[in-house]
């Protein structure tokens, strides 16, 4: 489409180079990163975060006093004997230059959708995004639990059988696809850095609250080319961040990689790291958690290295992608292989920037596939800048 024009009748918003990837939401605190501060004249300076005691099902919904928030969950399933890839995120974003305007119809939140679906036997990635501004029953982001929407596209928790276990429902209709899937817990939630505070800089103020739900169990149906099709029972995994911060990236860092995988043996595992312009880690880290497990094992700034041994170079953009690492953490060495090279994304039409992010394989170190999850990789294709 082009630059400026919202997708799909959407309220319109200035355009300037950024990526809709959830990673630089928090990188850039929403300062904006579609450049909405210029409507009110900039944004306020980001401060560091307090620790607290995350409470639910009240973190299950939105924090509007903060900058930049997201609800992300990926996932694989079969369905008609063939393995797929999705991801359903939802972005909220408080516009700091009109909070102290009295009109109703000032842009104060701004929400934001984006979806994909790959097909691994296909060779395909499919992709879609949404933008309003909150409110006029458009777009919402409720605060007392998960329930986001956006026209016509849904993600919403409820509360499971069990203490503490949650359902969410997530009902995307896309331009070549639609995704109607409920997601069930297994595991209690995963509060992620220090109990729910993860830093991701060297400054306190590049930190957020943090928390997955890793192990969720998949069911509905994926519909592509208008055939609908049914999620196998028991086929599937997903994986569900929510993550809101006022954080700002750190200037020396031009991008970043990071993985969440569902191992087979019921483990979780998270890892990352922010890249300086030359390809060193300026700040890393993740954690990792067993089945039966309530808390996990943290791992410290400087005690993860990833290491590309295979790189895909996009014909479209030029970007050479490592879509293959090597992953050192304290909980063991791990590889991580793309389940499709290209899974590239391009979202210059509207919010100017592109970069890889898609379904892919975890291996042990004897080269054994012991899980699946997601990989996303930022900064390739060019800097990730505010404007």
């Amino acid at each position: 489409m082009p630059d400026g024009v919202p997708p799909h009748g959407a309220p319109s918003v200035p355009h300037v180079p950024g990526a809709l990837t959830r990673r630089r939401w928090l990188a850039l605190g929403s300062s904006l990163p579609l450049g909405v501060a210029a409507w009110g004249g900039g944004a306020l300076p980001a401060h560091a975060l307090p620790a607290r005691t995350l409470e639910f099902p009240r973190d299950h919904g939105s924090h509007p006093d903060l900058r930049t928030e997201w609800w992300y969950i990926t996932g694989h399933a079969q369905a008609e004997g063939r393995l797929w890839g999705f991801q359903v995120t939802f972005f909220r974003s408080r516009v700091d230059g009109t909070q102290r305007l009295q009109s109703r119809f000032a842009a104060r939140q701004l929400v934001f959708a984006h979806a994909a679906v790959t097909d691994v036997q296909g060779r395909r990635l499919y992709h879609d995004q949404r933008i309003a501004r909150a409110g006029f029953g458009i777009a919402e982001a409720a605060e007392g639990d998960t329930a986001v929407h956006l026209r016509d596209w849904h993600l919403v928790r409820a509360a499971a059988d069990a203490p503490g276990a949650s359902r969410y429902t997530a009902q995307v209709q896309g331009s070549d696809f639609a995704l109607d899937l409920r997601f069930d817990s297994t595991q209690p939630v995963l509060l992620q850095g220090r109990q729910g505070l993860s830093r991701k800089g060297p400054e306190a103020a590049q930190a957020s609250y943090y928390y997955s739900q890793p192990q969720l169990a998949v069911a509905g149906t994926l519909t592509l080319g208008g055939r609908r099709r049914l999620v196998e029972a028991g086929s599937g995994r997903a994986w569900m961040d929510h993550e809101w911060s006022e954080a700002l990236m750190h200037p020396d860092a031009v991008g970043w990689d990071w993985i969440g995988m569902n191992l087979d043996d019921g483990r979780a595992l998270t890892a990352f790291h922010l890249r300086r312009q030359d390809g060193s880690t300026l700040w890393a880290g993740g954690s990792v958690r067993a089945a039966g497990e309530q808390a996990p094992q943290v791992f410290a700034h400087d005690a993860v290295t990833f290491t590309a041994t295979r790189h895909w170079a996009s014909g479209r953009s030029g970007a050479r992608y490592p879509v293959q690492w090597q992953v050192q953490t304290p909980a063991g060495t791990f590889s991580v292989h793309a389940l499709l090279d290209d899974q590239e994304l391009d979202s210059q039409g509207s919010t100017g920037a592109i970069y890889w992010e898609g379904l892919s394989e975890l291996r042990d170190a004897a080269g054994r596939a012991v899980g699946r999850g997601y990989l996303e990789m930022t900064g390739y294709a060019k800097r990730l800048r505010l404007g």
